[in-house]
């Protein structure tokens, strides 16, 4: 364990200190800087830089997996005429809105948030952090927003591939792209087929020799045009319109009519494949769209990389990795110098922070969620969190502004905590927060906070509903408020 240096004496008084500077901590940034301009606040971002997934992720190809105009701030034009962006145009445009609207001043990097205790007789959050020389810092707080994503940024989810300690080569999972990394002339080897799998695929034949994706089973895979006509023509809030309800009515056709949907896949995969590559082992999912994440395919590119000489794909089990190859359980083998671990992320809630509430430790697993935004008994605490089948910042924003009304309605009722509490008579059924089948979602389920439902306990799953909901719905039902 680190050895951290003895804390400085004095304590931050903050009214709210938000742990995070990815698109979640910057959005709520703005918010309070635009809608409570007397609250003093503060982020608090282990790393260097902001942007949070989008300055961790460097791997080749590596890129949204959604219309930009939607995970976009709906405070900052997105200024590309592409709608799917590559990472560093994202890193870019974050960069310009904090540079724009002066949000730098609250951010301190290099401070890791160790652990929160909420004091009832004090009526704030005691925080511990830890900054880059080692010194420990202490802050009080009314509030904490929690803007730490949903996935551990230090371990990857961790499969079982048989053999993988066999390899002599070099063994690289694309959370942990080495800077500079030269895969020149090597024969990369590309296990998995998720959104990571899917991006980089495109972005590697030009320099490696051969490169081979290996997949347990197919994923649905959307090529869609990387141009956009839409925001020429229309003002901006049409457009947001138009990118909030199109990819919830999506969803909706998905979950009613997935044979339909499934038959369209079909027919646009089938025209796009080399003939050489049969459709139904290598493209028809055993799951029904959206059950799983649609991968987005901008200008068609990964099944353009299909037809290159030096691309292949192979479907089925891996029996075993040697010293220089992959052999699947049907006899083929995939002769490679680079493995990729493309095998999905591991899920967390709360960045590792220790949550106390008077000193007793807080749990996530299976804690009603409030709003989407509140844990049941846990007073003053929100935490960011998107959508699994829509853009992440929607649901992030929608936390804002329900932050902001909040703060608000307690000022004008001089109230100082506010604590989310089930009622006796509340509906006894649960939904789970992440509606996805995917192995990393299953694998953590039960150690994930659900949803009631009935009231503000609902799921927080209907885009444009939740936007309503969020600005003009009731923000205090629920909450149990103390002075």
């Amino acid at each position: 364990m680190a050895q951290f240096q003895p804390a400085t004496t004095e304590v931050e008084i903050l009214d709210v200190l938000i742990v995070g500077a990815g698109i979640s901590g910057i959005n709520c940034a703005y918010r309070l800087q635009t809608q409570l301009l007397h609250v003093k606040f503060a982020i608090l971002e282990g790393r260097d830089q902001i942007g949070g997934t989008w300055d961790l992720y460097r791997y080749p190809g590596v890129r949204n997996d959604s219309h930009i105009y939607s995970m976009a701030f709906a405070w900052h034009a997105w200024p590309f005429p592409n709608p799917i962006a590559t990472g560093a145009q994202i890193m870019e445009y974050l960069s310009d809105a904090v540079s724009k609207y002066r949000l730098d001043k609250y951010i301190r990097f290099r401070h890791k948030v160790l652990s929160v205790n909420w004091s009832t007789t004090g009526q704030n959050w005691s925080i511990v952090a830890v900054n880059h020389n080692g010194i420990t810092k202490k802050f009080h707080a009314r509030w904490i927003i929690l803007g730490t994503g949903y996935y551990d940024y230090s371990t990857p989810f961790q499969t079982v591939i048989p053999g993988l300690e066999n390899f002599k080569g070099k063994v690289v999972h694309p959370q942990f792209w080495p800077s500079g990394f030269d895969y020149t002339n090597k024969k990369i080897a590309i296990i998995g087929s998720g959104a990571s799998a899917i991006s980089m695929l495109p972005a590697l034949p030009e320099r490696a020799t051969q490169v081979t994706m290996v997949q347990r089973s197919p994923t649905y895979i959307a090529p869609i045009p990387n141009t956009s006509w839409i925001h020429h023509y229309f003002p901006r809030f049409l457009v947001d319109i138009c990118y909030l309800i199109t990819p919830y009515l999506i969803v909706l056709l998905c979950r009613h009519f997935p044979d339909f949907v499934r038959e369209l896949f079909r027919k646009e995969a089938t025209r796009l494949l080399p003939k050489s590559i049969d459709h139904d082992t290598h493209f028809k999912p055993r799951y029904n769209p959206w059950e799983q994440r649609i991968c987005v395919d901008p200008d068609g590119a990964f099944f353009k990389a299909l037809r290159l000489p030096n691309v292949r794909l192979v479907t089925g089990e891996i029996h075993m990795v040697t010293n220089n190859e992959i052999r699947m359980k049907d006899g083929q083998t995939v002769d490679t110098d680079i493995i990729v671990t493309a095998t999905g992320l591991k899920m967390m809630m709360g960045g590792k922070i220790e949550i106390r509430v008077d000193n007793e430790p807080v749990s996530w697993r299976g804690r009603y969620v409030w709003n989407g935004a509140m844990l049941d008994s846990v007073p003053n605490m929100m935490f960011m969190f998107g959508y699994a089948n829509h853009a992440w910042t929607i649901g992030a924003d929608n936390t804002a502004i329900v932050l902001t009304r909040l703060w608000k309605y307690m000022e004008r009722n001089s109230v100082r905590s506010a604590i989310p509490r089930v009622s006796e008579d509340a509906a006894t059924g649960t939904q789970r927060i992440w509606q996805l089948s995917s192995t990393y979602v299953l694998a953590v389920d039960e150690e994930l906070p659900v949803y009631r439902m009935t009231g503000n306990w609902k799921p927080r799953n209907r885009p444009p509903v939740d936007f309503l909901h969020a600005r003009w719905g009731n923000c205090t039902s629920g909450l149990e408020f103390s002075t």
